[in-house]
Protein backbone atom coordinates (compact mmCIF):
# COMPACT_ATOMS: atom_id res chain seq x y z
CA UNK A 1 0.00 0.00 0.00
CA UNK A 2 1.28 3.48 -0.92
CA UNK A 3 2.05 6.06 1.72
CA UNK A 4 0.54 9.49 1.13
CA UNK A 5 3.48 11.58 2.27
CA UNK A 6 3.05 14.88 3.99
CA UNK A 7 5.63 17.65 4.20
CA UNK A 8 8.53 16.68 6.44
CA UNK A 9 7.65 12.97 6.71
CA UNK A 10 10.31 10.31 6.15
CA UNK A 11 10.22 6.64 5.25
CA UNK A 12 13.08 4.18 5.59
CA UNK A 13 13.20 2.72 2.08
CA UNK A 14 15.76 0.07 3.08
CA UNK A 15 13.47 -1.28 5.82
CA UNK A 16 10.13 -0.82 4.04
CA UNK A 17 11.32 -2.35 0.77
CA UNK A 18 14.53 -4.30 1.60
CA UNK A 19 14.95 -5.73 -1.91
CA UNK A 20 14.51 -2.35 -3.58
CA UNK A 21 17.38 -1.42 -5.87
CA UNK A 22 15.62 0.44 -8.69
CA UNK A 23 13.56 3.46 -7.74
CA UNK A 24 11.48 5.42 -10.19
CA UNK A 25 10.11 8.87 -9.50
CA UNK A 26 7.26 9.93 -11.78
CA UNK A 27 6.00 13.46 -12.35
CA UNK A 28 2.57 14.12 -13.84
CA UNK A 29 0.28 17.07 -14.46
CA UNK A 30 -2.65 18.12 -16.64
CA UNK A 31 -3.21 21.18 -18.78
CA UNK A 32 -4.85 24.09 -17.04
CA UNK A 33 -8.63 24.23 -17.40
CA UNK A 34 -8.32 27.95 -18.06
CA UNK A 35 -6.50 27.41 -21.35
CA UNK A 36 -3.54 29.58 -22.22
CA UNK A 37 0.01 28.37 -22.62
CA UNK A 38 0.90 24.79 -21.75
CA UNK A 39 2.71 24.21 -18.48
CA UNK A 40 6.16 22.72 -18.87
CA UNK A 41 7.12 21.08 -15.59
CA UNK A 42 10.61 19.64 -15.26
CA UNK A 43 11.91 17.12 -12.75
CA UNK A 44 15.62 17.34 -11.95
CA UNK A 45 17.95 15.41 -9.67
CA UNK A 46 21.02 16.56 -7.76
CA UNK A 47 23.33 13.77 -6.51
CA UNK A 48 25.31 15.26 -3.64
CA UNK A 49 27.83 14.77 -0.89
CA UNK A 50 27.58 16.78 2.31
CA UNK A 51 30.14 19.52 2.77
CA UNK A 52 31.80 20.42 6.10
CA UNK A 53 28.70 22.35 7.21
CA UNK A 54 26.41 19.41 6.26
CA UNK A 55 24.98 21.19 3.20
CA UNK A 56 24.39 19.07 0.09
CA UNK A 57 26.70 19.92 -2.82
CA UNK A 58 26.90 18.24 -6.24
CA UNK A 59 29.50 15.51 -6.62
CA UNK A 60 30.29 17.32 -9.89
CA UNK A 61 28.23 19.21 -12.50
CA UNK A 62 27.63 15.95 -14.38
CA UNK A 63 25.65 14.64 -11.38
CA UNK A 64 22.91 17.19 -12.07
CA UNK A 65 20.45 15.12 -14.14
CA UNK A 66 17.69 16.91 -16.06
CA UNK A 67 16.20 17.09 -19.57
CA UNK A 68 19.54 18.18 -21.15
CA UNK A 69 21.77 15.76 -19.18
CA UNK A 70 19.80 12.54 -19.07
CA UNK A 71 22.26 10.31 -17.20
CA UNK A 72 24.75 10.62 -14.35
CA UNK A 73 28.37 9.52 -15.01
CA UNK A 74 27.96 6.43 -12.80
CA UNK A 75 24.83 5.40 -14.75
CA UNK A 76 22.77 5.36 -11.56
CA UNK A 77 20.38 8.21 -12.40
CA UNK A 78 18.50 8.35 -15.71
CA UNK A 79 15.95 10.93 -16.94
CA UNK A 80 13.16 9.83 -19.33
CA UNK A 81 13.21 13.04 -21.37
CA UNK A 82 11.34 16.32 -21.50
CA UNK A 83 7.55 16.53 -21.75
CA UNK A 84 6.60 20.13 -22.47
CA UNK A 85 2.82 19.99 -22.16
CA UNK A 86 1.60 17.43 -19.61
CA UNK A 87 -0.47 15.75 -22.31
CA UNK A 88 0.86 12.22 -21.81
CA UNK A 89 -1.23 9.64 -19.99
CA UNK A 90 0.25 8.61 -16.65
CA UNK A 91 3.62 10.06 -15.69
CA UNK A 92 4.78 12.85 -17.98
CA UNK A 93 8.44 12.68 -16.93
CA UNK A 94 10.33 10.20 -14.80
CA UNK A 95 13.69 9.63 -13.19
CA UNK A 96 15.10 6.18 -12.46
CA UNK A 97 17.67 5.68 -9.71
CA UNK A 98 19.67 2.44 -9.41
CA UNK A 99 20.84 2.49 -5.80
CA UNK A 100 23.39 -0.27 -6.49
CA UNK A 101 25.23 1.92 -9.05
CA UNK A 102 25.38 5.15 -7.03
CA UNK A 103 28.79 6.72 -6.57
CA UNK A 104 30.25 5.73 -3.19
CA UNK A 105 30.40 9.40 -2.10
CA UNK A 106 26.69 10.01 -2.77
CA UNK A 107 24.99 10.94 0.50
CA UNK A 108 21.88 12.71 -0.76
CA UNK A 109 19.75 12.68 -3.90
CA UNK A 110 17.44 15.70 -4.13
CA UNK A 111 14.43 15.88 -6.46
CA UNK A 112 13.34 19.31 -7.67
CA UNK A 113 10.32 20.18 -9.82
CA UNK A 114 10.31 23.53 -11.63
CA UNK A 115 8.03 25.29 -14.09
CA UNK A 116 10.04 26.12 -17.20
CA UNK A 117 10.05 29.89 -17.90
CA UNK A 118 7.56 30.44 -15.07
CA UNK A 119 8.29 34.16 -14.69
CA UNK A 120 8.11 34.90 -18.41
CA UNK A 121 4.85 32.92 -18.75
CA UNK A 122 3.49 34.23 -15.43
CA UNK A 123 2.81 30.70 -14.23
CA UNK A 124 2.82 29.02 -10.82
CA UNK A 125 1.76 25.73 -9.25
CA UNK A 126 -1.58 27.19 -8.18
CA UNK A 127 -2.63 27.24 -11.85
CA UNK A 128 -1.80 23.59 -12.57
CA UNK A 129 -4.25 20.73 -12.30
CA UNK A 130 -3.52 17.28 -10.91
CA UNK A 131 0.22 17.80 -10.44
CA UNK A 132 1.84 14.96 -8.53
CA UNK A 133 5.11 13.18 -7.98
CA UNK A 134 5.25 9.47 -7.11
CA UNK A 135 7.89 7.10 -5.85
CA UNK A 136 7.75 3.62 -7.41
CA UNK A 137 9.25 0.19 -6.81
CA UNK A 138 8.77 -1.27 -10.30
CA UNK A 139 5.11 -0.53 -11.08
CA UNK A 140 4.09 -0.41 -7.41
CA UNK A 141 3.56 3.06 -5.94
CA UNK A 142 5.49 3.26 -2.66
CA UNK A 143 4.68 6.91 -1.91
CA UNK A 144 2.98 9.85 -3.59
CA UNK A 145 2.84 13.57 -3.09
CA UNK A 146 0.23 16.01 -4.41
CA UNK A 147 2.07 19.08 -5.77
CA UNK A 148 -0.88 21.36 -6.45
CA UNK A 149 -2.57 20.91 -3.07
CA UNK A 150 -0.09 22.98 -1.06
CA UNK A 151 1.46 25.47 -3.45
CA UNK A 152 -0.20 28.51 -4.96
CA UNK A 153 2.35 31.15 -6.00
CA UNK A 154 5.44 28.93 -6.10
CA UNK A 155 7.34 28.15 -9.29
CA UNK A 156 9.54 25.38 -7.87
CA UNK A 157 9.17 22.60 -5.34
CA UNK A 158 11.80 20.50 -3.65
CA UNK A 159 9.78 17.30 -3.64
CA UNK A 160 12.07 15.26 -1.48
CA UNK A 161 15.43 13.67 -0.94
CA UNK A 162 16.92 10.23 -0.55
CA UNK A 163 19.66 10.28 2.00
CA UNK A 164 22.05 7.66 3.30
CA UNK A 165 22.11 7.13 7.06
CA UNK A 166 24.15 4.31 8.63
CA UNK A 167 24.21 2.42 5.33
CA UNK A 168 20.43 2.61 4.78
CA UNK A 169 18.51 4.78 2.34
CA UNK A 170 15.73 6.94 3.68
CA UNK A 171 13.35 9.17 1.78
CA UNK A 172 12.16 12.48 3.20
CA UNK A 173 9.24 14.42 1.72
CA UNK A 174 10.68 17.93 1.90
CA UNK A 175 7.70 19.66 0.31
CA UNK A 176 9.31 23.10 0.22
CA UNK A 177 7.96 25.59 -2.31
CA UNK A 178 9.96 28.45 -3.77
CA UNK A 179 9.72 31.27 -6.27
CA UNK A 180 12.97 30.17 -7.90
CA UNK A 181 14.17 28.98 -11.29
CA UNK A 182 16.15 25.85 -12.07
CA UNK A 183 19.24 28.05 -12.43
CA UNK A 184 18.79 29.20 -8.80
CA UNK A 185 18.88 25.57 -7.61
CA UNK A 186 21.95 24.76 -9.70
CA UNK A 187 23.81 27.69 -8.14
CA UNK A 188 22.75 26.56 -4.66
CA UNK A 189 24.00 23.00 -5.12
CA UNK A 190 27.38 23.96 -6.61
Amino acid sequence: MAINLKKGESINISKREPSLRMIRVGLGWDKSAGGGADFDLDVSVFTCRLNSTKEPKLLSDEYFVFYNNKQSPDGAVTHSGDNRSGNASGDDESITVDLSKLHADAQEISFIVTIHEADARRQNFGQIQNAYIRLYDGDKVVADYDLDAMFSNETAVQFGSFFRLDGEWLFKAVGAGYRLSLTDFIEGYQ
